[in-house]
């Protein structure tokens, strides 16, 4: 994938999470499977891949995590949108 191309998606995933953000709070795993779906496959992310985008949009203060921990589930990062 070319820079350009690489650039793209990632200007898009960004647009695509402030969107979901702006619905609710939400986790990374929740992110990843509704951009797929929103995008019908035109964009998807491995998880992995996409907590690099999530940390640099929390550096930028667009958005905040918080850890969340429910009996017998993982704990789980939770974001959601801030003021900026």
């Amino acid at each position: 994938m070319d820079a350009l191309a690489r650039e793209l998606k990632r200007g898009s995933a960004e647009l695509m999470i402030l969107a979901l953000l702006e619905e609710r709070e939400r986790h990374g795993y929740d992110l990843a499977r509704l951009i797929g779906e929103r995008s019908q496959g035109a964009i998807s992310f491995h998880v992995a891949s996409l907590y690099p985008t999530l940390y640099r949009m929390e550096d930028k203060g667009l958005i905040e995590g918080r850890w969340v921990e429910k009996p017998g589930q993982r704990r789980r990062r939770y974001y959601r949108l801030t003021a900026a």
